[in-house]
C-alpha cells in the first residue's frame, strides 16, 4: 500500500496511535515493533478497541479488511507524517537544544494558544516516533505547531526536521548533555546544529538568544529573529521575573536558567502579534510540572525538585541559581547524570567540587558514577543506601534542591522528607 492511498484512510479522522493501552475511537493505530513486544500482535485488539484501521507488516496478522499491510511500520509512519506535513497548511515551530526544551515548548505553546489553533508536541515525545506522532495529530484547521525534537547522536536532529519542515527554529542552547553518542561537546554543537542547516538551505527563519554566542555566530548567513530588546531578568529568587514593555510578568519558574525560556515565547507571541496582555497571562499562569523545577512546601521543608533530566551543563545553572537563593540551611541532593561516555568521571568530579564550594549545609551525592569521585562527602552507591541514611538523619526545616537524570528518579526523595 502506498502512502498516498493510506493517508485516504488516515484523513477520514486525523488520528494515530501506537498505544492499545490509550487508544482512541476511531484512529489509526500503528503496530509498531520494540525489543521486547511486537505490536503486530495486538491489531485486532485495535479494532476491538475502536480503532478504525491497524497498520501491520507481517502477513499473518493481516486478518481483517481493516487491517493494512505495509512493508515496515515505523518507516510508513514517518512517511505518513511527513505527507501530512506537506498537505497541511500550518506554521511549524522546530525545537531543539541541550536543556530546556520541553519547558520552552510548553511556554511557547501556552502563549501561541491565546491567539491560535496550536497543537504542540506531548510531553517530552520528540524522537523518531514521537516527532511523527506530533504531526499526525495536527488537522487541517490546526494554524500554529511546535514540534519538540530530541537527539543523542548526529544526523537525527536532520533527520527530524525532514519530517516536520519547520518554518522557524529555535535552539534553547548548547551544553553537555548525550556526550557519549555526539562524541563530545563539538558534535553536540555540531549535531543540535543541523537545525540551522535546515533552516538555511529552506530559506527559513532561526530565532535566537542574541546572548548566546555560538547562536549568534552560527547564524549569521541567514534570517534571524533575536529576543525582543524590551525583555529584562528582574528577579529570580526563587521564582523568574521579567519586564516587557514596562510591565512584570511573574512567573511560577524557578531559576534564572529560566529566563531564556520564557523571553524566547514571549519573542515568538509577540512576533505571531499574541496581545501582550494574553502573552503576560499564559506565562503568569503555567505550572511546572513532571518534576522540572517544581516549586515545593512541605510541612517543614522547601523543595525545588528538579529531577526529571539532568547533565553537566544544567547541574551547574541549578547549583548556580541554588546559590542565589535566600535560605538558611541549604541541602543539595544530587544523582547520577547519565550517558557521559569517557567524561562521566571527570563531569561528576566537577560537580562534586561545585556544589562542595558552595558550602551548603549538607550535600548528598547518590548513584555509582558519583559514588566513584575522589571527594570527603555523602557519597551513596544506590537509592537505597541514602534512604536507609535519611532514616537516622533526618532532613527538618530546609530548602532542598533535588536533581539528576531521569534514571535515577530522584522524585523517590520526596517520600523520605
Amino acid at each position: 500500500m502506498n502512502i498516498s492511498q493510506l493517508y485516504r484512510y488516515y484523513s477520514e479522522h486525523f488520528l494515530a496511535d501506537t498505544d492499545t493501552r490509550s487508544i482512541r475511537k476511531n484512529t489509526m493505530f500503528f503496530a509498531l515493533k520494540g525489543p521486547n513486544f511486537n505490536g503486530n500482535t495486538f491489531a485486532e485488539k485495535a479494532l476491538a478497541l475502536g480503532a478504525s484501521y491497524a497498520v501491520v507488516d507481517e502477513k499473518e496478522y493481516q486478518t481483517h479488511p481493516n487491517i493494512l499491510l505495509v512493508s515496515d511500520v515505523l518507516t510508513t509512519l514517518q512517511d505518513l507524517a511527513k505527507y501530512h506535513r506537506q498537505k497541511l497548511n500550518t506554521t511549524i515551530i522546530g525545537l531543539t537544544g541541550s536543556n530546556g526544551k520541553t519547558t520552552t515548548k510548553e511556554l511557547i505553546h501556552a502563549v501561541l494558544s491565546k491567539k491560535y489553533n496550536t497543537v504542540a508536541t506531548k510531553g517530552n515525545l520528540n524522537n523518531h516516533i514521537g516527532v511523527p506522532l506530533t504531526l499526525l495529530a495536527m488537522h487541517p484547521d490546526t494554524e500554529m505547531g511546535i514540534v519538540e525534537m530530541g537527539a543523542n547522536h548526529q544526523k537525527e536532529i536532520e533527520f527530524l526536521s525532514n519530517i516536520c519542515v519547520p518554518d522557524y527554529g529555535y535552539i534553547t542552547n548548547f551544553g553537555k548533555a548525550h556526550l557519549e553518542g555526539f562524541g563530545g561537546l563539538e558534535g553536540v554543537i555540531a549535531g543540535k546544529s543541523e537545525l540551522y542547516t535546515f533552516l538555511e538551505t529552506h530559506n527559513s527563519t532561526a530565532f535566537i538568544n542574541p546572548e548566546d554566542p555560538l547562536q549568534v555566530s552560527k547564524t549569521k548567513e541567514f534570517l534571524t529573529i533575536p529576543f525582543a530588546n524590551d525583555i529584562q531578568l528582574i528577579a529570580a529568587a526563587p521564582f523568574v521575573a521579567v519586564a516587557f514593555k514596562n510591565q512584570t510578568i511573574q512567573s511560577n519558574l524557578v531559576g534564572s536558567y529560566n529566563y531564556a525560556n520564557i523571553a524566547i515565547a514571549i519573542t515568538v507571541g509577540n512576533y505571531f502579534k499574541v496581545p501582550q496582555k494574553d502573552i503576560q497571562l499564559a506565562i503568569e499562569n503555567y505550572e511546572a510540572t513532571n518534576n522540572r523545577s517544581q516549586y515545593i512546601q512541605q510541612e517543614t521543608n522547601t523543595i525545588i525538585l528538579d529531577a526529571y533530566n539532568a547533565n553537566p551543563s544544567s547541574m551547574q545553572v541549578a547549583l548556580e541559581n541554588f546559590k542565589t537563593v535566600n535560605a538558611d540551611q541549604k541541602v543539595v541532593i544530587l544523582g547520577d547524570m547519565f550517558e557521559l561516555g569517557s567524561e562521566s568521571r571527570k563531569e561528576h568530579q566537577n560537580i562534586v567540587q561545585l556544589a562542595l564550594d558552595m558550602e551548603f549545609k549538607h550535600c548528598y551525592f547518590i548513584g555509582k558514577h558519583f559514588s566513584e569521585t575522589q571527594e570527603n562527602a555523602h557519597l551513596f552507591e544506590t537509592f537505597e543506601e541514602f534512604a536507609a541514611y535519611v532514616q537516622g538523619h533526618p532532613i527538618r526545616n530546609s530548602t532542598v534542591l533535588i536533581k539528576g537524570s531521569r534514571g535515577m528518579r530522584l522524585e523517590r526523595v520526596m517520600e523520605l522528607l
